[in-house]
Protein backbone atom coordinates (compact mmCIF):
# COMPACT_ATOMS: atom_id res chain seq x y z
CA UNK A 1 0.00 0.00 0.00
CA UNK A 2 1.43 3.32 -1.06
CA UNK A 3 -0.13 6.13 0.99
CA UNK A 4 -1.78 9.04 -0.79
CA UNK A 5 -2.48 12.60 0.23
CA UNK A 6 -5.34 12.68 2.76
CA UNK A 7 -4.94 9.09 3.97
CA UNK A 8 -5.14 8.60 7.74
CA UNK A 9 -2.70 5.93 8.88
CA UNK A 10 -2.24 4.02 12.12
CA UNK A 11 1.54 4.07 12.60
CA UNK A 12 2.84 1.47 15.05
CA UNK A 13 6.04 -0.32 15.93
CA UNK A 14 5.42 -2.52 12.88
CA UNK A 15 6.24 0.52 10.72
CA UNK A 16 9.36 1.48 12.72
CA UNK A 17 10.78 0.87 16.18
CA UNK A 18 10.64 4.61 16.85
CA UNK A 19 6.84 4.36 17.21
CA UNK A 20 6.73 2.60 20.57
CA UNK A 21 3.44 4.41 21.15
CA UNK A 22 1.11 4.13 18.14
CA UNK A 23 -0.08 7.33 16.50
CA UNK A 24 -2.56 8.52 13.92
CA UNK A 25 -1.00 10.29 10.94
CA UNK A 26 -2.64 12.20 8.07
CA UNK A 27 -0.50 12.13 4.94
CA UNK A 28 0.25 15.33 3.07
CA UNK A 29 2.58 13.67 0.59
CA UNK A 30 5.08 10.90 0.06
CA UNK A 31 8.51 12.52 -0.08
CA UNK A 32 10.98 11.52 -2.80
CA UNK A 33 13.92 11.44 -0.40
CA UNK A 34 16.37 8.52 -0.63
CA UNK A 35 15.27 5.47 1.36
CA UNK A 36 16.01 1.78 1.70
CA UNK A 37 13.94 -0.71 -0.29
CA UNK A 38 10.49 -1.03 1.33
CA UNK A 39 10.90 2.18 3.36
CA UNK A 40 9.58 5.64 2.61
CA UNK A 41 9.44 9.17 3.96
CA UNK A 42 6.02 10.67 4.67
CA UNK A 43 5.18 14.30 5.30
CA UNK A 44 2.00 14.95 7.28
CA UNK A 45 0.29 15.68 10.56
CA UNK A 46 0.19 13.71 13.79
CA UNK A 47 -3.45 13.55 14.91
CA UNK A 48 -4.94 13.42 18.40
CA UNK A 49 -7.75 11.04 19.43
CA UNK A 50 -10.42 13.34 17.98
CA UNK A 51 -8.65 13.60 14.60
CA UNK A 52 -7.28 17.13 15.03
CA UNK A 53 -3.75 17.85 13.80
CA UNK A 54 -1.37 18.48 16.69
CA UNK A 55 2.01 18.67 14.94
CA UNK A 56 3.49 18.51 11.47
CA UNK A 57 6.07 15.76 11.01
CA UNK A 58 8.15 13.94 8.45
CA UNK A 59 8.45 10.26 9.33
CA UNK A 60 10.54 7.36 8.01
CA UNK A 61 8.54 4.12 7.93
CA UNK A 62 8.33 0.64 6.44
CA UNK A 63 5.61 0.54 3.85
CA UNK A 64 4.48 -2.96 4.92
CA UNK A 65 3.92 -1.84 8.53
CA UNK A 66 1.37 0.87 7.74
CA UNK A 67 -2.35 0.43 8.31
CA UNK A 68 -4.75 2.72 6.43
CA UNK A 69 -7.69 3.68 8.64
CA UNK A 70 -9.28 6.15 6.25
CA UNK A 71 -8.58 6.71 2.59
CA UNK A 72 -8.08 10.22 1.32
CA UNK A 73 -10.34 11.70 -1.35
CA UNK A 74 -10.05 10.36 -4.87
CA UNK A 75 -7.65 12.42 -6.96
CA UNK A 76 -9.33 14.77 -9.39
CA UNK A 77 -8.74 14.04 -13.07
CA UNK A 78 -5.92 16.10 -14.51
CA UNK A 79 -7.05 18.37 -17.27
CA UNK A 80 -4.67 19.54 -19.95
CA UNK A 81 -5.26 22.93 -21.45
CA UNK A 82 -4.85 23.45 -25.15
CA UNK A 83 -2.39 25.92 -26.58
CA UNK A 84 -3.32 29.49 -25.78
CA UNK A 85 -4.41 31.71 -28.61
CA UNK A 86 -2.52 34.95 -29.00
CA UNK A 87 -4.36 37.98 -27.71
CA UNK A 88 -6.20 40.00 -30.35
CA UNK A 89 -4.45 43.25 -31.13
CA UNK A 90 -6.33 46.45 -31.60
CA UNK A 91 -5.04 48.80 -34.25
CA UNK A 92 -3.41 51.94 -32.96
CA UNK A 93 -4.17 55.23 -34.71
CA UNK A 94 -1.38 57.63 -35.14
CA UNK A 95 -2.02 61.34 -35.52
Amino acid sequence: MLPRSGDVLHVTRAASVQFFRPMLFRVIRVLDWPAYDGWLWLDGYELNATGDAVSRRSIFVQRAGLLRLQAGPEPRPHTVRGARRPAARTPVRVG
